[in-house]
């Protein structure tokens, strides 16, 4: 397919800034805000039938006027289903530092950890052009945490070496420290990272750390959803797969055969693998939720259906057509024009019933993004 198949105009107002949320004004005339991470807006696309539905149903099974919201989630799934959950962990990868002698003001965005022994970072620095190999950047005026330029990798990729002389763990506290929430650049170009994007922009469930952007996804569960899940005896499969910007690279080449993705890291154990195979041993739906997890399933499913153990990385790229392996639901965000999350939406709800979906999603004012609204599709 073309990339000029996933074009279509998203308006600017469209692009969710926040989770879900209510203002409330205290007595003393203060606003608060109560964020409600489950009661997004959800569609829902049935691959089979082709029909997408908005407006939860009456009795007789007409539309009311009512939207579903994610907390409907639970009516789609029965006992012995299972999610599969990324339970990676976002960490502030976002820093400010400036440039010695001149005291410019750079952006340094932490993507992974190179080397522990001598502190080894690979890192885009912005505005690129004017830090060459040599450079040394400061990261706090009356700190030690100070870093030089060892390497250029891409044209805003640098590789640096974090002059500080202690145990590892106290550097990476340090480091963190000095660091913010990585929300993505469309919301920091509107707004200030604010104190509640800690923990709005991290999973409920995640605890292995390595991502510098969240599973989107999965920020929708709630702790008392989860619970309802368990409950009604969803199961939930946990793997890791560390998420990376090559999301949210733009596509350069008009065939898409010919780009190529960025690689994430992924880990997917063996009690995973008995979650997954067991449910599909007898009969029960699969649910994947997000594009990250997805890309990591269908690298480690097997020619008899089946997840395999995995500890490694992946460039999957999935576009349509594409014969998939293993689930046969599927949780995600709506997302930006030409994205690879759109395109990967495209191949496993068909494309489309998804591209009718996402103008539907236009039409009645959807939010997109990682704080947006989603889209469950079900297999019937």
């Amino acid at each position: 397919m073309k990339l000029s198949q996933f074009r279509f105009l998203l308006p600017e107002e469209r692009l969710a800034l926040e989770p879900p949320h209510k203002v409330f004004e205290n007595e003393d005339g203060t606003v608060e805000k109560v964020y409600r991470r489950d009661e997004c807006r959800m569609m829902v696309v049935h691959r089979k039938s082709q029909t997408i539905d908005m407006f939860v149903k009456d009795a007789d099974g007409n539309d009311t006027e009512e939207f579903i919201t994610f907390r409907h989630i639970i009516d789609y799934f029965d006992e012995g289903d299972v999610m599969v959950l990324n339970d990676s962990k976002v960490f502030p990868a976002r820093l400010y530092g400036t440039k010695e002698k001149t005291d410019a003001k750079i952006e340094v965005f932490l993507l992974r950890e190179l080397n522990e022994e001598y502190r080894l970072w690979d890192v885009l620095v912005e505005p690129a052009r004017k830090i060459r190999i040599g450079n040394k950047l400061f990261f706090d005026e009356d700190g030690p945490m100070v870093a030089e330029v060892i390497d250029n990798t891409t044209s805003r990729g640098r590789t640096l070496r974090f002059l500080y002389d202690c145990p590892h763990d106290e550097f990476k506290r340090e480091l963190f420290a000095l660091g913010s929430t990585p929300l993505p650049r469309y919301i920091v170009d509107q707004r200030e990272v604010t104190p509640d994007d800690t923990e709005n922009f991290q999973t409920i469930y995640a605890r292995n750390e390595g991502s510098v952007t969240a599973p989107a996804s999965g920020l929708h569960f709630s702790r008392e959803l989860m619970k309802r899940l368990e409950i009604r005896g969803i199961n939930y499969a946990y793997i890791t797969v560390h998420c990376g910007l090559g999301c949210f690279d733009s596509i350069e080449v008009e065939d898409l055969t010919k780009h190529k993705m960025s690689s994430e890291q992924i880990k997917i154990d063996a009690e995973a693998c008995d979650i997954v195979n067991g449910a599909r041993a007898e009969g029960h739906h699969v649910c994947v939720v997000g594009v990250t997890t997805l890309r990591a399933t269908e690298s480690s499913v097997g020619t008899d259906g089946m997840l395999k153990p995995f500890d490694g990385w992946t460039n999957k790229f999935i576009f349509p057509p594409y014969d998939f392996g293993l689930a046969d639901s599927m949780v995600v965000n709506f997302y930006h024009s030409e994205s690879t999350m759109l395109m990967a939406t495209a191949a496993f709800g068909g494309y489309d019933l998804i591209m009718q979906a996402y103008q539907m999603a236009v039409d009645n004012k959807y939010n997109f993004g990682c704080y947006g609204d989603c889209l469950l599709i079900v297999d019937d």
